[in-house]
């Protein structure tokens, strides 16, 4: 039987563009499936109809609802979770799931009978994301955190050394010291030898889990970067008291974006108490956003400094981003429409196919 592929728009913030592109699409044409595309697909971004239809002679426009009635549903960022429901059983979702911090999606999904892969668990042999936008979310977030930092600056000049600490030594974590570096290398060009340079130091478990090595450096940073992975998502990496100790003029950059979740057990709060979450539409927050009304609800907000935070940084510049994203995907895909999904296999032969299984909830679960 011929399947069918719909495509959603990301339904989020205005200032979320994001969809693949009809190149993309174009490399899908020597397939025997069906494609649907919401209406408006790759509006935002400046492409038509029309230049989607020229990519791909088997693309037609729907609705949102009836494209999220075919065998396989793809959209970058995951619907809301109320939009779950209208997948039928049975149905597969590709996203970005993100399993270890949506605990009730994940229950959700497994009520209604969705199947599904997340984009941000495929996986290569070696453990590492083979989908993902590393480098343009960190650099992204490395730009908006020193812009903020510059601000509070006569002529954005900042007359000393500037220390950037970032918590979390994974792929993200890396990109962050490399995108901090160039930043670097695009002010010594700039202000040559009247630039004062820049520090940029991990603060791995050996200092965030001793309380005084800890305080000491905190109180030598500029900029803060939470780039970590938790396996215990309730417990802060730095509590509220702890942002005290930094400089008034600090930044908090928070590349992780992992929300509050207080229906959760126990509940799941972000690794700095106290920050909020940023969207597209807003991912800088001074001390006395009006954001903060909302999540003192939650957890201590006493101490505040000027915060970066996104939960979607690659969105910041959307075409690149998504050229990058079906790059990625597109070997991904050819696996599931070869093959399907049920016959899915850690040990096969083929790369990709390992890299889907990964992605898999029933692999999420067993590992």
């Amino acid at each position: 039987m011929r399947k069918s592929f719909g495509f959603l728009r990301i339904a989020k913030e205005i200032n979320e563009k994001r969809a693949f592109l009809p190149d993309f699409f174009k490399k899908l044409e020597e397939f025997d499936i069906d494609i649907w595309l919401e209406f408006d697909y790759g509006f935002k971004i400046g492409f038509t109809e029309k230049d989607y239809y020229n990519a791909n002679k088997n693309i037609k426009f729907a609705s949102r609802k009836e494209v999220f009635s075919m065998d396989y549903v793809i959209v970058l960022r995951a619907p809301e979770n109320d939009e779950l429901k209208n997948l039928k059983r049975g149905a597969v979702l590709i996203s970005m799931l993100h399993y270890i911090t949506r605990e009730r999606r994940n229950l959700l999904l497994k009520k209604f009978g969705i199947i599904s892969f997340s984009m941000d668990t495929m996986l290569d042999d070696d453990n590492k994301r083979i989908v993902v936008n590393a480098y343009f979310t960190a650099f992204n977030g490395a730009n908006s955190a020193l812009n903020e930092l510059e601000k509070k600056f006569k002529n954005k000049f900042i007359p000393r050394t500037v220390n950037v600490g970032i918590i979390g030594m994974g792929n993200v974590g890396l990109n962050v010291a490399k995108a901090f570096k160039e930043l670097s290398n695009m002010r010594l060009k700039e202000f040559k030898e009247a630039y004062f340079g820049m520090r940029i130091i991990f603060l791995n478990r050996s200092i965030t889990s001793n309380m005084e090595l800890f305080e000491n450096e905190l109180k030598s940073l500029d900029i803060i970067v939470d780039a970590s992975t938790r396996r215990d998502t309730s417990e802060f990496i730095i509590n509220n008291e702890m942002i005290g100790i930094l400089k008034k003029d600090a930044v908090i950059l928070d590349i992780t974006a992992d929300p509050y979740d207080f229906e959760k057990y126990p509940p799941q709060v972000k690794a700095i108490e106290g920050i909020p979450t940023g969207t597209l539409d807003q991912y800088v927050f001074n001390e006395n956003d009006k954001i903060y009304g909302e999540v003192e609800k939650l957890v201590c907000t006493d101490n505040r400094r000027t915060v970066v935070s996104c939960n979607a940084w690659p969105g910041v510049y959307p075409i690149p981003s998504m050229k990058r994203y079906g790059k990625q995907m597109l070997p991904i895909l050819k696996v599931l429409i070869n093959k399907g999904y049920k016959d899915l296999n850690i040990k096969s032969n083929i790369y990709y196919e390992r890299a889907l299984y990964r992605s898999s909830y029933e692999f999420y679960k067993k590992s």
